[in-house]
């Protein structure tokens, strides 16, 4: 195996639910692992056109990847 440039380690908690659709999507998308479909998931948001702004005093259980999870009621969408 090659010498990896990635230095930081990112922990993040999901919901079976959750996983299972990281997982979908890295296998149709033939993605070599999880970190790497991780990763590209994260490129796409980043280059989405807009992005919500979480409001002041969000947490992080408001966020989630699928429908089950409860988004913020209030929060504004930035172009």
């Amino acid at each position: 195996m090659g010498v990896l440039n990635r230095e930081i380690r990112l922990q993040i908690m999901l919901k079976s639910a959750e996983l299972k659709l990281v997982d979908n999507w890295r296998f149709l998308k033939r993605m070599p692992s999880r970190a790497s479909a991780v990763r590209e998931l994260l490129k796409r948001g980043l280059v989405a056109e807009g992005f919500e702004e979480a409001e002041e005093g969000a947490h992080s259980k408001d966020f989630g990847l699928s429908s089950e999870v409860a988004r913020p009621k209030n929060r504004s969408r930035v172009n």
